[in-house]
């Protein structure tokens, strides 16, 4: 776990939201910004365990997507600390646009092109009439640098989103976004991002420890 922070330092676990039924689906459906699911069994269960993984951590506040699936996740974790969970517009999900709901192999059949253009560069091409990955990135990275240096000398929570945390992770590492399949972002995974003097740094990604240990 983090030492307690130093006064010119935050600590941001920040977590991707618990499993739905279109994560479960075989093959996964995509899920953008305009399907609000909630939690499945799976994902509801995945929740449980990382709010028992930080329950004996010192968190000062709980951010979230406003989406359901992942305001699901954040009560969990802000439950044991009895923290209300405080919704942010900016870390909602990319907007994948007409491929909304669709598996992969739909929309290889349907959208040949556009799927290659995605394919070859997701930062420049984006999802068929939704966002690509440089206009996630520039709507989520001000956002996580303004929680953190809102909360200096804390230790945070923020529930976000696979493309969301994969578009920010990427900056932290600076790779180019085209390499985002590159950063593993499985539902409840829990990434520690230190910020200090205005630079955050990744010091953990995608820990999937307390999702397959027993409690």
């Amino acid at each position: 776990m983090p030492p307690c922070p130093a006064p010119d330092t935050c600590w941001l676990y920040l977590i991707r939201h618990g499993a739905t039924a279109n994560n479960c689906a075989r093959p996964p459906r995509l899920q953008g910004h305009k399907v609000n699911l909630g939690l499945s069994a799976e994902g509801v269960e995945q929740a449980r365990r990382t709010g028992l993984l930080l329950a004996d951590r010192h968190i000062d506040a709980v951010y979230t997507s406003p989406l359901l699936r992942a305001s699901e996740t954040a009560k969990a974790v802000a439950a044991p600390h009895g923290l209300k969970v405080e919704p942010v517009e900016e870390l909602i999900e990319v907007d994948v646009g007409r491929w909304e709901g669709m598996s992969w192999d739909e929309i290889k059949r349907t959208h040949l092109e556009a799927y290659r253009l995605f394919a070859a560069d997701a930062a420049v091409n984006g999802y068929l009439g939704g966002e690509n990955l440089s206009e996630v990135r520039a709507r989520v990275t001000p956002a996580f640098d303004r929680l953190m240096a809102g909360n200096t000398g804390r230790t945070i929570v923020a529930v976000a989103h696979n493309i969301v945390n994969r578009a920010y992770i990427a900056h932290l590492l600076e790779m180019p976004l085209g390499n985002y399949r590159a950063i593993p972002q499985d539902n409840c995974g829990v990434n520690l991002i230190r910020y200090r003097n205005g630079d955050a740094k990744a010091i953990t990604i995608n820990a999937v420890g307390h999702l397959v240990c027993t409690f």
